[in-house]
């Protein structure tokens, strides 16, 4: 009797089961007006796949369930032979804009033979896939262009672009920039081997036998064996790695742009003359196993300097360059000044903690001498009585002969209370050049050591931001934007430079160049930075964001006006220092996350809707300004071009255009760049 029951609700629940999957199928009240999808016999569309709308599907296509395919806005959808969907995808398009398919018809998603969409993609058209790419788990590609053979790792976004043919996406990349999809590097061995295996397995665990029937559901009897498979069981190196916590997510940085790992060592002798000798390179893009390879090198040259390369695969050129291991360094020990580090970065709250570190040494100081070790450099002391500092005659007081972050502390630290009564610096010192890099007094008779560059130094230094209180202001001068702003010119490889100029001379637009910028770590361009402004308090200063492979500016943005006030510790205003992009096309713009209400001159709702209006039709905005005497005679000045054509970059533009050109009238212009001419003139500020 219970097998018969048992029996009667197994007949039951199969019955139900099928019939729910094709009422599912049938219950689509978006597609009474839709054209039919047009599947091949051979392809596999399961019964839980939503399949909307003119989508047209090739022999031996497989659509994994849970996977949504709907050209009920953009259309038609091609997808070409033997291509896999797996769960979870989601294929969508505009109802504007189109690609061009191989067939040379026009196609809202056209989608290559062989190519492989992994879980939980985002496919929104318009959008071309090549034949045989591959797009990774929770990637999104939107309104682009992916060639034949590339590679689209995990958790990337890749729009607006034309990624070129066998080129490599790395594992949460952002390529919004052609120039990034240009220097992508290109799929290595390894990562065309892993690809495949994703795809082999999911392929023959998400296909039945060809040619059965999509709308049918069938239940097999029996559940076959399942064949064990041989796991390689995830090993975190973390635990007992050779490289601290910096050198780590530098490394994840590097990777996340695409670029590759490599080392060089050098012993003593040879690390005297430069002298450097390769290690290799990393195989791979995954995090683990860049890191795995980058301890064996430490392991493998332990005793002597180790240091990281980042290489730009695509230009051929290095983008960073950092020294990891020193011959005093005990591979396995991931402990190098990271205990400081933590007190110190807390604001002085676990002062007592290190207190036998860093003694007396203000934080800022003590940044200043682990920048200057982490980059190579040896320590030089000088100390001069009040007397002797006045007249700029300082006294030799030796050379720190650690190199480890907490010897040298407590090295600076006996040298202090010796000279408590006199002014104590720091030098830094290039032995190669056998030049001073840095001179920064650390210790002032009264006690305080405010860790600036001292005013007989021929360098700029590296006088780091002070650690600020929670909710309070950012230091040094620099706001949170453009500290962002120099943080995403750097992670992208730009160098940093800098221009100032009078009240007289910004209205000609006549800019003197600052002294160069050298280096590529946040800190130390951050202090440079910090300097220059000291240096032309008064004056407009100007941050030049440069493409050194194209030899091109990417952005300019004024960080200073003469009304802002730069005192050590306090940032300028708001309002002088939001942003004034003349060239934000590149994305680097400083908004808050996309809107532009961090200026003080504010754009009327009426001119916001005008400019919106123009982006919407493809249109360019331009901006032209006169004085009052001009204005009469119909003499207009153009402004500095607006390149970009995001909303947001574009109001603040404005914004920053409005400001510099207080007190005169401006215009707003609305240009057809196919025509080449205008559409739109409106006043939008008067004196």
């Amino acid at each position: 009797m219970l097998a018969k029951s048992l029996g009667w609700l197994l007949a039951v629940s199969r019955r139900n089961y099928c019939m729910g999957s094709r009422t599912a199928l049938a219950s689509r009240p978006w597609s009474k007006h839709l054209a039919d999808p047009q599947i091949d016999p051979t392809a596999y569309v399961h019964s839980f796949a939503n399949v909307v709308g003119d989508v047209r599907i090739q022999p031996g296509v497989s659509v994994a369930p849970g996977s949504s395919i709907r050209a009920d806005e953009g259309t038609p959808f091609w997808i070409g032979g033997n291509v896999l969907i797996q769960h979870g995808v989601v294929i969508h398009g505009l109802e504007t804009g189109r690609v061009l398919g191989d067939d040379d018809q026009e196609y809202s998603v056209w989608i290559g033979p062989g190519t492989c969409v992994a879980h939980l993609a985002l496919v929104h058209g318009p959008v071309y896939l090549g034949a045989n790419c591959f797009i990774g788990f929770r990637s999104t590609v939107l309104n682009a262009r992916v060639g034949d053979g590339a590679v689209v790792m995990m958790h990337s976004l890749v729009q607006d672009v034309e990624i070129p043919p066998n080129k490599l996406v790395p594992s949460g990349a952002m390529i919004t920039q052609q120039h990034q999809a240009d220097s992508l590097p290109d799929v290595q061995a390894g990562d065309r081997h892993f690809v495949q295996q994703i795809a082999a397995m999911h392929g023959q665990s998400a296909s039945p036998t060809q040619g059965t029937d999509p709308t049918v559901c069938v239940l097999p009897e029996s559940l076959p064996a399942v064949t064990p498979v041989t796991e390689t069981p995830y090993i975190n190196s973390i635990d007992n790695m050779s490289i601290n916590s910096d050198i780590t997510n530098q490394i994840r940085s590097l990777l996340a742009q695409g670029y590759g790992i490599g080392a060089e060592h050098a012993n003593e002798r040879r690390f005297k003359t430069k002298s450097w000798q390769s290690c290799g390179t990393a195989d791979g893009f995954r995090p683990d196993q860049v890191i795995a390879t980058v301890e064996g090198w430490l392991q493998e040259f332990a005793g002597e300097y180790v240091r990281l390369i980042g290489i730009d695969q695509g230009a051929k050129r290095r983008v960073v360059e950092v020294i990891i291991q020193r011959p005093g360094d005990v591979p396995g020990s991931p402990s190098r000044g990271t205990t400081t580090t933590k007190a110190l970065s807390s604001g002085g709250s676990g002062r007592s903690a290190v207190a036998h570190q860093t003694g007396n040494l203000a934080g800022d100081s003590a940044n200043q001498l682990r920048a200057l070790l982490h980059q190579g450099y040896k320590i030089g002391l000088e100390y001069a009585s009040a007397r002797r500092f006045k007249t700029g005659s300082w006294l030799t007081g030796g050379t720190i002969g650690s190199h480890r972050e907490g010897e040298a502390l407590q090295e600076l630290n006996r040298f202090l209370a010796d000279h408590t009564n006199e002014y104590v610096r720091i030098i830094g010192i290039d032995p190669a050049g056998k030049r001073r890099v840095a001179e920064i007094v650390v210790h002032r008779p009264n006690g305080n050591g405010n860790g600036k560059p001292s005013s007989s130094s021929s360098s700029v230094g590296y006088k780091s931001a002070p650690v600020s209180s929670a909710g309070g202001s950012s230091a040094g001068g620099l706001t949170p934007e453009v500290i962002a702003t120099v943080r995403g010119l750097l992670a992208n490889g730009h160098s940093i430079g800098t221009e100032h100029t009078d009240k007289r001379r910004f209205k000609a637009k006549s800019w003197d160049t600052c002294p160069t910028i050298d280096g590529g770590r946040e800190a130390e361009v951050l202090a440079k930075l910090e300097a220059c402004l000291a240096d032309h308090a008064g004056e407009y200063v100007r941050i030049i964001g440069i493409d050194r492979v194209g030899k091109r500016r990417v952005l300019e943005q004024i960080i200073q006006r003469p009304g802002d006030n730069v005192v050590a510790g306090r940032s300028p205003s708001s309002s002088s220092a939001s942003t004034s992009s003349s060239a934000s096309s590149n994305g680097f713009g400083s908004g808050n996350g996309g809107g532009y209400s961090n200026s003080a001159v504010r754009l009327d709702n009426s001119v916001v809707t005008q400019v919106r209006s123009l982006l919407a039709q493809g249109y360019k905005i331009g901006t032209e300004h006169t004085d009052k005497r001009r204005f009469k005679a119909k003499s207009w000045q153009s402004c500095a071009p607006i390149t970009s054509t995001h909303e947001s970059e574009v109001l603040r533009a404005l914004e920053g255009c409005l400001a510099d050109h207080n007190g005169e009238y401006v215009r707003l212009l609305g240009i057809d760049p196919t025509a080449k001419r205008r559409v739109l003139e409106t006043i939008i500020q008067r004196p």
